[in-house]
C-alpha cells in the first residue's frame, strides 16, 4: 500500500481539520457541559453539506466517494476537537454503508441521500440490550409476522445519536427455534414510527455532547420491505457489515490521543522546575518518545485496515488489531499526557481533563478490547485450520 495520502485524501484532511480548529473547538466544552445542543445538530448537518457524512458512499446516492482511507484521517481531525461529533459522524457513515452494501436499490434511493445530505442529522444502530452487549446474540428484541408487516418489540440500549437519528437499523429475533444467532433479523426503522419512543439520555464519563438513550420498540409496525438484507441473517449482518465501524473508532481513539499528548507536549516546553524546563529531563523525553512511537503504529494499524476496506480486501483481523491497539495506545497516551501536565491537566483549564474521560469509552464500544482480542485470535487459527 501507498503510505503517502493522495490528493483527494490530503484535501479531506486539511477540511476536516479546518472545520474542527473553526466550529468545533470553540463549542466542545459547552456541549461536555450538557448545552449547545442546537449548535451540535447544525455542526452534523454542516458536516453532511461538507461530504463528510457518506465519505465512502457512492455520489448516486449522495455520497462523497472518497473512501475509507479519507474517512479514517478525516475522523481523526474531527475527534482532535470534539469526540461527540466525531462519533455520530462515524455512525452515520457506517449506516449508510451498510445500507449500500446490503439493502435493496428502493432503501438505498429512499435513506442514504437523507443521511449523506443532512435531512437526517444522523442514523442509529440498535443492536446492544441490557443482557446482549458483547453476545448480541443473545438479544431478547422479537419481530413477528403478521400479515405483510412485522411487529417488534424490545428495547435497546446505550444507542448513539438516537435522539436525533431519522432512521435505525434494527436488530430483531425472527426465529427463536433455530440455533442461537441464526434467527435474527435485520430492520430499517424510521425515527417517526409510532412505535418508537426514545428513552432517557444516558447521563456519561464522557462524549457528554452525543446522545446515548435507550430505544423502546412496543408494538412497532413495519413493512415487508423494511428488511435489510435476507430474513434470518442479521446476526451475520453485523458480525460482517459492522467491522468497519471498529476503523472508525479506532481513527476517533487516535486523535482524541494526538491533541492530548500534543497540549501535554506543549506544556511541558513552557513549565520550569529545579531551574529548567521540564522537557529537559530525559524521562519527559522518554515518556514523549514512547508515547508518539505508539500513536504512529496505532495510525499505520488504521491506514492497513482502511486500506484493505477500501480495496475489498479481507480486513475483519486488521480492523481489530487496529481497533484493539489504537484505543489501548489512546487511553495510555491521555494518562501519560494528564501526568506531564500535572494539577494543570486535572483542572478544566485545560480541555486535557475532557479528553481523558472522552477517550475512556473507545476500549469499550464497538467491540470491547476483549472481544477483539477474541476476533484476532479467532482469525489467526482459522488461517492455519
Amino acid at each position: 500500500m501507498e503510505l503517502a495520502l493522495t490528493e483527494i485524501q490530503e484535501q479531506i484532511q486539511s477540511g476536516a481539520r479546518k472545520f474542527a480548529e473553526a466550529e468545533l473547538a470553540p463549542v466542545a466544552a459547552a456541549l461536555d457541559g450538557g448545552g449547545g445542543r442546537e449548535i451540535y445538530l447544525t455542526n452534523l448537518r454542516k458536516l453532511a453539506e461538507l461530504g463528510f457524512m457518506g465519505l465512502n458512499v457512492d455520489a448516486n446516492y449522495g455520497g462523497t466517494e472518497a473512501g475509507v482511507v479519507a474517512f479514517s484521517v478525516a475522523m481523526t481531525e474531527i475527534a482532535k476537537s470534539c469526540a461527540a461529533t466525531a462519533v455520530a459522524m462515524s455512525v452515520t457513515n457506517l449506516v449508510s454503508e451498510v445500507i449500500q452494501s446490503i439493502g435493496t436499490e428502493e432503501q438505498k434511493q429512499r435513506y442514504i441521500p437523507k443521511l449523506c445530505g443532512g435531512e437526517y442529522a444522523g442514523g442509529s444502530f440498535c443492536l446492544s440490550e441490557s443482557g446482549a452487549g458483547s453476545d448480541p446474540s443473545g438479544m431478547k428484541t422479537r419481530a413477528v409476522r403478521d400479515g405483510d408487516e412485522w411487529v417488534i418489540n424490545g428495547t435497546k440500549m446505550w444507542i448513539t445519536s438516537a435522539e436525533h437519528a431519522g432512521v435505525f437499523v434494527v436488530w430483531a429475533v425472527t426465529d427463536p427455534e433455530v440455533r442461537k444467532g441464526k434467527g435474527i433479523t435485520c430492520f430499517l426503522v424510521e425515527r417517526d414510527n409510532p412505535g418508537v419512543t426514545i428513552g432517557k439520555g444516558e447521563h456519561k464519563m464522557g462524549q457528554r455532547g452525543s446522545s446515548t438513550n435507550p430505544v423502546i420498540f412496543d408494538d412497532c409496525r413495519v413493512p415487508s420491505d423494511a428488511i435489510l438484507g435476507k430474513p434470518n441473517d442479521g446476526f451475520r449482518i453485523a458480525i460482517a457489515e459492522l467491522a468497519g465501524g471498529r476503523i472508525g473508532i479506532g481513527s476517533l481513539a487516535l486523535g482524541i490521543a494526538t491533541a492530548a499528548m500534543d497540549m501535554a507536549r506543549a506544556y511541558v516546553t513552557e513549565r520550569e522546575q529545579f531551574d529548567k524546563k521540564i522537557s529537559e529531563f530525559q524521562g519527559i523525553q522518554w515518556s514523549l518518545a514512547d508515547t508518539y512511537t505508539e500513536l504512529e503504529a496505532s495510525r499505520l494499524l488504521l491506514m492497513n485496515a482502511a486500506y484493505l476496506k477500501e480495496t475489498h480486501q479481507p480486513f475483519m483481523k486488521q480492523a481489530a488489531m487496529a481497533k484493539l491497539y489504537a484505543t489501548e495506545a489512546a487511553n495510555k497516551a491521555c494518562y501519560n499526557a494528564l501526568q506531564l501536565m500535572g494539577g494543570a491537566g486535572y483542572t478544566e483549564q485545560y480541555p486535557l481533563e475532557r479528553f481523558v474521560r472522552d477517550v475512556r469509552v473507545t476500549t469499550i464500544y464497538e467491540g470491547t478490547s476483549e472481544v477483539q482480542r477474541v476476533i484476532i485470535g479467532r482469525e489467526l487459527l482459522r488461517e492455519i485450520a
